[in-house]
Protein backbone atom coordinates (compact mmCIF):
# COMPACT_ATOMS: atom_id res chain seq x y z
CA UNK A 1 0.00 0.00 0.00
CA UNK A 2 1.41 3.46 -0.85
CA UNK A 3 1.99 5.68 2.21
CA UNK A 4 -1.12 7.51 3.39
CA UNK A 5 -0.61 11.08 4.67
CA UNK A 6 -1.77 11.54 8.25
CA UNK A 7 -0.35 14.97 9.07
CA UNK A 8 1.12 17.56 6.74
CA UNK A 9 0.89 21.04 8.21
CA UNK A 10 4.18 22.90 7.52
CA UNK A 11 6.29 19.97 8.69
CA UNK A 12 9.95 20.28 9.59
CA UNK A 13 10.60 16.56 9.31
CA UNK A 14 8.94 13.50 7.79
CA UNK A 15 8.35 10.11 9.39
CA UNK A 16 6.98 6.93 7.83
CA UNK A 17 4.93 4.70 10.13
CA UNK A 18 4.93 1.05 9.10
CA UNK A 19 2.00 -0.82 10.59
CA UNK A 20 2.56 -4.56 10.86
CA UNK A 21 -0.16 -5.40 13.36
CA UNK A 22 -0.45 -5.65 17.11
CA UNK A 23 -2.46 -4.09 19.89
CA UNK A 24 -1.34 -0.53 19.19
CA UNK A 25 -3.17 -0.54 15.86
CA UNK A 26 -6.39 -2.04 17.15
CA UNK A 27 -9.65 -0.28 17.95
CA UNK A 28 -13.14 -1.37 18.94
CA UNK A 29 -15.86 -1.61 16.30
CA UNK A 30 -19.56 -1.04 16.94
CA UNK A 31 -19.96 -4.62 18.18
CA UNK A 32 -17.23 -4.15 20.76
CA UNK A 33 -14.74 -6.32 18.89
CA UNK A 34 -11.06 -5.48 18.47
CA UNK A 35 -10.30 -4.92 14.80
CA UNK A 36 -7.32 -3.40 12.94
CA UNK A 37 -7.36 0.38 13.05
CA UNK A 38 -8.01 2.33 9.84
CA UNK A 39 -4.91 4.47 9.58
CA UNK A 40 -6.51 6.78 7.05
CA UNK A 41 -8.38 8.13 10.08
CA UNK A 42 -5.35 8.38 12.34
CA UNK A 43 -5.85 12.13 12.80
CA UNK A 44 -9.31 11.51 14.27
CA UNK A 45 -8.14 8.63 16.45
CA UNK A 46 -5.13 10.52 17.80
CA UNK A 47 -5.71 14.28 17.54
CA UNK A 48 -2.60 14.96 19.63
CA UNK A 49 -0.52 14.11 16.58
CA UNK A 50 -1.52 17.48 15.12
CA UNK A 51 0.70 19.14 17.70
CA UNK A 52 3.79 17.49 16.24
CA UNK A 53 5.55 19.61 13.67
CA UNK A 54 6.19 16.73 11.29
CA UNK A 55 4.73 14.97 8.32
CA UNK A 56 3.55 11.50 9.27
CA UNK A 57 2.71 9.04 6.50
CA UNK A 58 1.43 5.53 7.12
CA UNK A 59 1.89 2.30 5.20
CA UNK A 60 1.60 -1.39 6.03
CA UNK A 61 2.73 -4.85 5.00
CA UNK A 62 -0.75 -5.86 3.87
CA UNK A 63 -3.02 -7.76 6.23
CA UNK A 64 -2.18 -7.08 9.90
CA UNK A 65 -0.03 -9.81 11.44
CA UNK A 66 -0.36 -11.12 14.97
CA UNK A 67 3.22 -10.87 16.19
CA UNK A 68 3.18 -14.56 17.15
CA UNK A 69 2.92 -15.27 13.42
CA UNK A 70 5.80 -13.03 12.32
CA UNK A 71 8.29 -14.82 10.06
CA UNK A 72 11.70 -14.10 8.59
CA UNK A 73 9.93 -13.18 5.36
CA UNK A 74 8.16 -10.38 7.23
CA UNK A 75 11.49 -9.09 8.52
CA UNK A 76 12.84 -8.98 4.99
CA UNK A 77 9.71 -7.13 3.83
CA UNK A 78 10.12 -4.54 6.60
CA UNK A 79 13.76 -4.00 5.65
CA UNK A 80 12.87 -3.71 1.96
CA UNK A 81 10.12 -1.19 2.74
CA UNK A 82 12.55 0.97 4.69
CA UNK A 83 15.07 0.73 1.85
CA UNK A 84 12.41 1.71 -0.70
CA UNK A 85 11.45 4.81 1.29
CA UNK A 86 14.84 5.60 2.82
CA UNK A 87 15.52 8.73 0.76
CA UNK A 88 12.00 10.12 1.22
CA UNK A 89 11.77 10.15 5.02
CA UNK A 90 13.86 11.36 7.92
CA UNK A 91 12.95 8.45 10.18
CA UNK A 92 10.74 5.40 10.59
CA UNK A 93 8.39 4.00 13.22
CA UNK A 94 7.33 0.35 13.10
CA UNK A 95 4.10 -0.50 14.92
CA UNK A 96 4.41 -4.12 15.99
CA UNK A 97 2.88 -6.62 18.39
CA UNK A 98 4.82 -6.96 21.64
CA UNK A 99 5.29 -10.74 21.75
CA UNK A 100 8.02 -10.90 19.11
CA UNK A 101 8.95 -7.23 18.86
CA UNK A 102 12.41 -7.80 20.36
CA UNK A 103 13.14 -10.48 17.74
CA UNK A 104 12.02 -8.20 14.90
CA UNK A 105 13.99 -5.21 16.17
CA UNK A 106 17.12 -7.35 16.49
CA UNK A 107 16.64 -8.81 13.01
CA UNK A 108 16.22 -5.37 11.42
CA UNK A 109 19.35 -4.12 13.18
CA UNK A 110 21.39 -6.76 11.33
CA UNK A 111 19.60 -6.41 8.00
CA UNK A 112 20.06 -2.61 7.88
CA UNK A 113 23.83 -2.19 7.70
CA UNK A 114 25.24 1.38 7.90
CA UNK A 115 21.88 2.73 9.04
CA UNK A 116 22.00 6.51 9.14
CA UNK A 117 18.41 7.20 10.21
CA UNK A 118 16.30 6.25 13.21
CA UNK A 119 14.04 3.20 13.09
CA UNK A 120 11.87 2.85 16.19
CA UNK A 121 9.77 -0.20 17.00
CA UNK A 122 6.86 0.40 19.34
CA UNK A 123 3.47 -0.99 20.27
CA UNK A 124 1.12 -1.18 23.20
CA UNK A 125 -0.18 -3.39 25.95
CA UNK A 126 -3.67 -1.86 25.72
CA UNK A 127 -5.59 -1.06 22.47
CA UNK A 128 -5.87 2.56 21.38
CA UNK A 129 -9.65 2.38 21.82
CA UNK A 130 -9.37 1.90 25.59
CA UNK A 131 -9.34 4.88 27.93
CA UNK A 132 -6.17 3.80 29.78
CA UNK A 133 -4.27 2.86 26.65
CA UNK A 134 -0.52 3.20 26.40
CA UNK A 135 -0.71 3.20 22.60
CA UNK A 136 -1.04 6.98 22.27
CA UNK A 137 1.92 7.82 24.47
CA UNK A 138 4.13 5.16 22.94
CA UNK A 139 3.38 6.19 19.37
CA UNK A 140 3.70 9.93 19.97
CA UNK A 141 7.02 9.51 21.78
CA UNK A 142 8.32 7.03 19.20
CA UNK A 143 7.60 9.63 16.50
CA UNK A 144 9.50 12.26 18.48
CA UNK A 145 12.42 9.86 18.93
CA UNK A 146 12.47 9.05 15.21
CA UNK A 147 12.50 12.74 14.35
CA UNK A 148 15.09 13.78 16.96
CA UNK A 149 18.13 15.75 15.82
CA UNK A 150 21.19 16.97 17.67
CA UNK A 151 20.40 20.52 18.83
CA UNK A 152 23.71 21.90 17.55
CA UNK A 153 24.83 19.66 14.68
CA UNK A 154 21.27 19.06 13.38
CA UNK A 155 22.24 15.49 12.50
CA UNK A 156 20.28 12.33 13.28
CA UNK A 157 20.26 11.81 17.05
CA UNK A 158 19.87 8.02 17.08
CA UNK A 159 21.06 6.32 13.86
CA UNK A 160 19.99 2.89 15.09
CA UNK A 161 17.18 0.37 15.13
CA UNK A 162 15.57 0.98 18.51
CA UNK A 163 12.60 -0.10 20.58
CA UNK A 164 10.56 2.41 22.55
CA UNK A 165 8.13 1.37 25.26
CA UNK A 166 6.65 3.13 28.28
CA UNK A 167 9.51 5.57 28.93
CA UNK A 168 12.63 3.84 27.59
CA UNK A 169 14.33 3.93 24.20
CA UNK A 170 16.36 0.70 23.98
CA UNK A 171 18.81 -0.51 21.35
CA UNK A 172 16.78 -2.95 19.26
CA UNK A 173 19.18 -5.87 19.58
CA UNK A 174 19.43 -5.40 23.37
CA UNK A 175 15.71 -5.50 24.12
CA UNK A 176 13.85 -8.31 25.86
CA UNK A 177 10.16 -8.58 26.70
CA UNK A 178 9.90 -9.15 30.45
CA UNK A 179 6.30 -8.25 31.31
CA UNK A 180 2.88 -9.15 29.92
CA UNK A 181 0.59 -7.31 32.35
CA UNK A 182 2.34 -4.01 33.08
CA UNK A 183 3.20 -1.07 30.85
CA UNK A 184 6.99 -1.43 31.27
CA UNK A 185 7.08 -4.51 29.05
CA UNK A 186 10.68 -4.27 27.78
CA UNK A 187 14.09 -3.97 29.36
CA UNK A 188 17.74 -3.91 28.39
CA UNK A 189 19.63 -5.68 31.15
CA UNK A 190 23.18 -5.48 29.80
CA UNK A 191 23.18 -2.07 28.13
CA UNK A 192 21.94 1.36 29.25
CA UNK A 193 18.83 2.89 27.61
CA UNK A 194 19.57 5.17 24.67
CA UNK A 195 17.04 7.70 25.94
CA UNK A 196 14.41 8.25 28.60
CA UNK A 197 11.10 10.01 28.10
CA UNK A 198 10.13 12.13 31.06
CA UNK A 199 8.92 15.69 30.90
CA UNK A 200 11.67 16.08 28.30
CA UNK A 201 13.42 13.54 26.10
CA UNK A 202 16.80 12.82 27.70
CA UNK A 203 19.27 11.18 25.31
CA UNK A 204 22.27 9.15 26.44
CA UNK A 205 24.50 10.26 23.58
CA UNK A 206 27.58 8.39 24.81
CA UNK A 207 25.75 5.07 24.39
CA UNK A 208 24.37 5.78 20.90
CA UNK A 209 26.20 4.52 17.84
CA UNK A 210 27.81 7.13 15.60
CA UNK A 211 26.57 8.00 12.15
CA UNK A 212 28.05 5.57 9.63
CA UNK A 213 30.59 6.68 7.04
CA UNK A 214 29.21 4.33 4.38
CA UNK A 215 25.85 4.23 2.60
CA UNK A 216 22.94 2.08 3.76
CA UNK A 217 23.20 -1.55 2.74
CA UNK A 218 20.05 -3.65 3.07
CA UNK A 219 20.62 -7.39 3.29
CA UNK A 220 18.09 -9.66 1.66
CA UNK A 221 18.75 -13.10 3.10
CA UNK A 222 18.34 -14.88 6.42
CA UNK A 223 19.03 -18.58 6.96
CA UNK A 224 16.22 -20.26 8.90
CA UNK A 225 18.10 -23.53 9.38
CA UNK A 226 18.81 -22.75 13.02
CA UNK A 227 17.50 -23.84 16.41
CA UNK A 228 17.68 -23.05 20.13
CA UNK A 229 18.66 -25.70 22.70
CA UNK A 230 17.99 -24.74 26.30
CA UNK A 231 19.85 -26.81 28.85
CA UNK A 232 18.20 -28.09 32.02
CA UNK A 233 18.97 -30.80 34.57
CA UNK A 234 17.61 -34.07 33.23
CA UNK A 235 18.13 -33.28 29.54
CA UNK A 236 18.74 -36.59 27.79
CA UNK A 237 21.07 -37.63 25.03
CA UNK A 238 18.08 -38.64 22.92
CA UNK A 239 16.60 -35.15 23.06
CA UNK A 240 19.91 -33.41 22.36
CA UNK A 241 20.60 -35.63 19.36
CA UNK A 242 17.06 -35.11 18.08
CA UNK A 243 17.74 -31.38 17.99
CA UNK A 244 21.34 -31.29 16.78
CA UNK A 245 20.96 -33.99 14.14
CA UNK A 246 18.12 -32.32 12.26
CA UNK A 247 18.78 -32.52 8.53
CA UNK A 248 20.38 -29.36 7.08
CA UNK A 249 20.80 -27.72 10.49
CA UNK A 250 23.44 -24.97 10.14
CA UNK A 251 23.40 -23.30 13.53
CA UNK A 252 22.14 -23.62 17.09
CA UNK A 253 21.98 -21.26 20.06
CA UNK A 254 22.90 -23.08 23.27
CA UNK A 255 21.22 -21.58 26.34
CA UNK A 256 23.69 -22.57 29.02
CA UNK A 257 23.95 -21.97 32.77
CA UNK A 258 25.49 -18.98 34.52
CA UNK A 259 28.53 -17.61 32.71
CA UNK A 260 28.26 -20.16 29.90
CA UNK A 261 28.58 -23.46 31.75
CA UNK A 262 27.29 -26.80 30.50
CA UNK A 263 27.42 -30.47 31.52
CA UNK A 264 30.74 -32.26 31.07
CA UNK A 265 29.26 -35.72 30.64
CA UNK A 266 30.94 -37.53 27.73
CA UNK A 267 27.74 -38.12 25.75
CA UNK A 268 26.86 -34.40 25.85
CA UNK A 269 30.30 -33.24 24.74
CA UNK A 270 30.30 -35.89 22.01
CA UNK A 271 26.98 -34.56 20.71
CA UNK A 272 28.39 -31.05 20.51
CA UNK A 273 31.64 -32.19 18.93
CA UNK A 274 29.82 -34.26 16.30
CA UNK A 275 27.62 -31.26 15.47
CA UNK A 276 30.57 -28.91 14.99
CA UNK A 277 32.35 -31.56 12.91
CA UNK A 278 29.31 -31.57 10.60
CA UNK A 279 29.68 -27.81 10.22
CA UNK A 280 26.91 -26.77 12.63
CA UNK A 281 27.75 -23.38 14.15
CA UNK A 282 27.07 -23.32 17.92
CA UNK A 283 26.62 -20.07 19.86
CA UNK A 284 26.83 -20.14 23.67
CA UNK A 285 24.34 -17.79 25.38
CA UNK A 286 23.62 -17.58 29.09
CA UNK A 287 20.16 -18.27 30.49
CA UNK A 288 20.75 -15.39 32.93
CA UNK A 289 19.18 -12.09 31.96
CA UNK A 290 22.20 -10.15 33.24
CA UNK A 291 25.91 -10.83 32.98
CA UNK A 292 27.85 -12.49 30.19
CA UNK A 293 29.29 -15.74 28.90
CA UNK A 294 32.92 -16.29 29.92
CA UNK A 295 33.93 -19.55 28.30
CA UNK A 296 36.85 -21.15 30.11
CA UNK A 297 36.30 -19.43 33.43
CA UNK A 298 35.14 -22.74 34.87
CA UNK A 299 35.97 -26.29 33.86
CA UNK A 300 32.36 -26.77 32.81
CA UNK A 301 32.80 -24.25 29.99
CA UNK A 302 36.44 -24.76 29.04
CA UNK A 303 35.51 -27.81 26.98
CA UNK A 304 33.14 -25.73 24.86
CA UNK A 305 35.94 -23.51 23.57
CA UNK A 306 38.01 -26.58 22.71
CA UNK A 307 35.12 -27.95 20.65
CA UNK A 308 34.87 -24.70 18.69
CA UNK A 309 31.71 -23.23 20.19
CA UNK A 310 31.47 -19.42 19.96
CA UNK A 311 30.95 -17.51 23.20
CA UNK A 312 28.03 -15.10 22.99
CA UNK A 313 29.32 -12.56 25.54
CA UNK A 314 26.33 -10.55 26.84
CA UNK A 315 24.01 -11.03 23.86
CA UNK A 316 20.31 -11.71 24.38
CA UNK A 317 18.73 -14.89 23.08
CA UNK A 318 16.56 -12.81 20.73
CA UNK A 319 19.61 -11.13 19.22
CA UNK A 320 21.55 -14.39 19.18
CA UNK A 321 19.03 -16.31 17.08
CA UNK A 322 18.56 -13.43 14.60
CA UNK A 323 22.31 -12.81 14.39
CA UNK A 324 22.85 -16.50 13.68
CA UNK A 325 20.27 -16.36 10.88
CA UNK A 326 21.93 -13.24 9.50
CA UNK A 327 25.51 -14.48 9.62
CA UNK A 328 24.62 -17.80 8.03
CA UNK A 329 22.64 -15.91 5.41
CA UNK A 330 25.61 -13.84 4.27
CA UNK A 331 28.36 -16.44 4.59
CA UNK A 332 28.73 -20.00 3.36
CA UNK A 333 32.25 -20.19 4.76
CA UNK A 334 32.20 -21.80 8.25
CA UNK A 335 35.37 -20.05 9.43
CA UNK A 336 34.13 -16.64 8.29
CA UNK A 337 30.68 -17.25 9.79
CA UNK A 338 32.25 -18.22 13.13
CA UNK A 339 34.40 -15.09 13.07
CA UNK A 340 31.44 -12.82 12.30
CA UNK A 341 29.35 -14.47 14.98
CA UNK A 342 31.95 -13.60 17.59
CA UNK A 343 32.24 -9.97 16.49
CA UNK A 344 30.17 -7.00 17.63
CA UNK A 345 28.29 -6.15 14.41
CA UNK A 346 25.57 -3.70 15.52
CA UNK A 347 26.20 -3.06 19.20
CA UNK A 348 24.55 -6.35 20.22
CA UNK A 349 27.46 -7.33 22.47
CA UNK A 350 29.84 -5.40 24.68
CA UNK A 351 33.42 -6.44 23.90
CA UNK A 352 35.63 -6.87 26.96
Amino acid sequence: MPPVPAISEAPQTSILVIYTGGTAGMAYNKRGELVPMNFEQIRRKMPELRQLNMQVDVTNLGEPIDSSNVTTADWLRMAALIAENYARYDGFVVLHGTDTMAYSAAALSFLLENLGKTVVFTGAQVPVGRIRTDARRNLVTALEMAAARHPMAKTVRVPEVCLFFNDLLIRGNRAKKVESQQYDAFRSENYPPLARAGIELAFNDKQIRLLPAARLRVHERLDERVSVLRLFPGLTERMVRAQLEVADLRGCVLETYGSGNAPTTPWFLNCLREATDRGVLLLNVSQCEEGRVLQGRYETSAYLSEIGIVGGDDITVEAAITKLMFVLGISENPAQARRLLGQDLRGEITPI
